[in-house]
């Protein structure tokens, strides 16, 4: 990142794709601070959250594995009756319970070196 005259950071690389370019001037610099600063805390609150609910980790992943393996061809179809299915809190809670154990099993084996 280079340096503007007026102390904003100029990316050196083009946008993500599917997104505007990058306005240069928008924002001031206490405006892009603040900006940065709510990304953070957002992103760290966001982190927390999914820390806190493991569950979620446990459907996202479950749901990826299921997508990838059966590769079905209307995915929002598919995802609508993934997430209806009404087995899928216990198949989460298991899930949830089984994590715990090799946490728990791998912090004891961690104690014992």
């Amino acid at each position: 990142i280079t340096k503007m005259a007026e102390g904003v950071p100029t990316p050196q690389r083009d946008p993500p794709q599917g997104m505007e370019p990058f306005d240069r001037g928008a924002l001031s610099e206490e405006q892009q601070s603040k900006l940065n600063q709510f990304k953070v805390q957002t992103r760290l609150g966001n982190e927390r959250y999914l820390r806190e609910h493991p569950e979620i980790s446990c459907m996202v992943s479950g749901f990826l594995s299921d997508v990838l393996e059966r590769k079905p061809e209307n995915i929002r179809e598919y995802a609508a009756e993934y997430f209806r299915n009404p087995e899928l809190p216990d198949k989460v809670r298991k899930e949830v319970v089984a994590q715990e154990e090799k946490k728990r099993i791998a912090a004891q084996a961690k104690k014992r070196l």
